[in-house]
């Protein structure tokens, strides 16, 4: 995964690894770990959790082609977030 930053609802991802071929975004936060729980949002994205329920990383599914799409990417987390292309555009090289 690359350093970077990116905020999501005052959430911030210091790793990304996108999979063009399948169209996939991954962040995360801070030191790798493993989830203790996961969640799908209502949009088919994918949410891991931390041990106290924090965050801990996304997985964006169809991230370009909904942005090409919708100009942003919607994330309920849990309340709907909506993601600009601006947001992502470091991560989705």
């Amino acid at each position: 995964m690359d350093q970077l930053s990116i905020t999501i609802d005052g959430l911030v991802f210091d790793q990304a690894n996108y999979d063009a071929e399948g169209d996939v975004l991954y962040l995360a936060r801070g030191e790798a770990q493993a989830a203790s729980d996961a969640a799908l949002t209502p949009e088919g994205h994918g949410i891991r959790y931390g041990p106290n329920g924090e965050v801990i990383g996304v997985t964006i599914i169809n991230a370009k082609f909904i942005l090409g799409r919708d100009g942003h990417i919607t994330i309920t987390l849990p309340h709907e977030v909506r993601v600009d292309e601006e947001a992502l555009a470091s991560a989705l090289t």
